[in-house]
């Protein structure tokens, strides 16, 4: 009984002696974290009291928070103070509350570029074109987007009175704010408000699905629209999954939508900084029928859109055509700061990695990153083709008409049609890959024979030294101001020298001659884009005498 006692007592004390060690450790750390912040209530206490142009207390807080945050060293994980943290919710969910239309700034006013599917705009009658001249009487004229679109967010059901110029007439129009669910899943034609088609080529059984983020809910989404051309019963002979512009999203999305083309293996796995892993592995129930798969990606294509395509792609389920992705292979987590209300944390604590075990993640030492295109099917585009596809896609997501149709029609299964009037070579690629590939059982690579990886690094080299060449005529330029301003030259001559040539002369295409001091004939070169006479006004030239 006695040694029982005795047990029991060493036992008690054991425990004890663990819950006193791990309270003091506790204490220990809280007082190291007290410590850290001595010299901060220091500092904020001296400029509270001794500067000259003191700042509010916010300010200070925030600039605080930051500056840690900064000190990670990690793009992504960032602070959200709670002024912003509407804003960062909206992006991230993809809803807001508001009218429910795009919009942009012309001839000064609040301009509608198009109101969206099922929108309080569009039940209110708003067109596409119509100018917003007035919001709650105050003018819009002068005003910036981001201030007019404030003016227009509210509360669900609060209406919203707005005075609209359409066709030089003005009239007043009530609108009902409504919760808006951004569109994320589209198709290559709208048929009607809240109504895509899928389908790409109707004979050979094509279809197209755009995928704009990778919000809440967005893999339901796409099912549906699968469901819609019939990949479920195994109606669908080929698919076009476009993920170009995605920044990525949810990732348990990206799981989900992958789980739907792969019926067992690894999607993707998870490491945090002390090596603790998460597998999430396919399954084979609600597997899709097998059929060719071409995912398009290009640079700006991120994180969510590359575990999906790299899951694939590892997999042997799909090709990927266009451009390397962003390599952005860091997972955060969204953490609320309770001593703040409405201000988060937004954090990168885990690594993900694809079912081959490579990292995407791109350093400034990375010379691979990020999801290549398949070989033979790298098809880069410059910045201006990147931005003639974009503009030419706004314009058939505009809603124009009262059925809200864009009328694109049959004209889609002719790459041809695609290249000449939607200026998108990738898309025609992978539309004639796709047909090579169901009429003849190979694929028809558009890329060539070039090695992908080579390609992109020189690709992205390209960018570089261009981006540090315009840089060096920015600097070059602000030289030569410094030194006309120390020797006392009047600027206004050098102010107003923005053209060497008519504005209206046309030059892309054309041809550049170097002759050296002597007048020979040196280089003669094709010129890329209407941007050499900045280049040229930057480095210092002139016209001839």
């Amino acid at each position: 009984m006695k040694r029982s006692k005795l047990v029991l007592q060493v036992a008690l004390l054991g425990i004890l002696g663990v819950a006193v060690l791990g309270s003091t450790l506790r204490i220990a750390q809280m007082g190291d974290d007290y410590r850290f912040f001595d010299p901060l209530v220091e500092v904020k206490h001296l400029l509270d009291t001794r500067a000259y142009r003191p700042a509010e207390a916010q300010e200070l807080q925030n600039a605080a928070i930051m500056g840690m945050v900064e000190a990670v060293g990690d793009d992504y994980t960032i602070y959200v103070p709670p002024a912003e943290s509407t804003d960062f919710e909206k992006q991230l969910i993809g809803e807001y509350v508001g009218i429910g239309a795009a919009v942009n700034v012309e001839d000064g006013y609040l301009t509608i570029v198009t109101p969206l599917d099922g929108s309080p705009a569009i039940r209110a009658g708003i067109h596409a074109g119509d100018k917003i001249v007035e919001i709650e009487g105050e003018s819009t004229l002068g005003k910036t987007v981001d201030d007019n679109i404030e003016l227009l967010m509210g509360e669900p059901g609060v209406p919203v009175n707005v005075l609209v110029e359409r066709d030089g007439e003005r009239f007043p129009v009530t609108i009902v704010r409504d919760r808006i669910n951004t569109v994320q899943v589209k198709g290559i034609e709208r048929r009607g408000e809240n109504d895509w088609r899928f389908m790409l080529d109707e004979e050979r059984k094509i279809a197209y699905i755009w995928l704009t983020q990778f919000t809440p809910g967005c893999a339901a989404e796409v099912r549906d629209a699968l469901r819609q051309v019939g990949a479920d019963t195994g109606g669908l002979n080929g698919l076009i999954f476009d993920l170009r512009w995605n920044p990525g999203g949810v990732l348990t999305e990206a799981v989900e939508l992958a789980d739907m083309f792969l019926d067992e293996g690894v999607v993707v796995t998870t490491r945090g900084r002390d090596g603790d892993e998460d597998v999430d592995r396919a399954t084979s129930a609600g597997t899709l029928p097998d059929f060719p798969v071409v995912i398009l990606l290009n640079r700006f294509s991120a994180s969510a859109s590359e575990v999906f395509s790299g899951a694939l792609v590892d997999h042997d389920r799909a090709v990927v055509l266009g451009e390397r992705s962003v390599g952005k292979g860091s997972v955060q987590s969204v953490i609320p700061i309770p001593s703040d209300p409405g201000a988060v944390l937004k954090i990168t604590d885990r690594n993900y990695y694809l079912p081959s075990g490579k990292s995407i993640q791109r350093t400034d030492e990375s010379a691979v990153w990020g999801v290549d295109p398949t070989e033979g099917f790298y098809v880069p585009l410059t910045l201006e083709e990147t931005r003639e596809v974009v503009r030419a896609r706004q314009e058939e997501d505009i809603i124009r008409d009262d059925d809200g149709s864009t009328h694109v029609g049959s004209r889609v299964s002719d790459p041809e049609w695609i290249e000449t009037e939607l200026r998108d070579v990738q898309l025609a690629g992978a539309l004639r890959a796709i047909v090579a590939k169901i009429e003849t059982g190979e694929w028809l690579r558009p890329g060539g024979e070039q090695p992908v990886a080579r390609a992109a690094a020189s690709a992205e080299l390209k960018r570089l030294v261009d981006g540090r060449e315009q840089l060096l005529l920015e600097l070059e330029r602000m030289q030569r101001r410094i030194g006309a301003i120390e020797d006392g030259t009047d600027m206004a001559a050098e102010d107003v020298q923005n053209d060497l040539w008519p504005d209206e002369t046309v030059v892309t295409g054309g041809t550049l001659e170097v002759r050296d001091a002597e007048g020979n004939v040196i280089a003669d070169l094709t010129i890329p884009s209407e941007s050499l006479e900045r280049w040229l006004i930057g480095a210092g030239f002139e016209p001839k005498p």
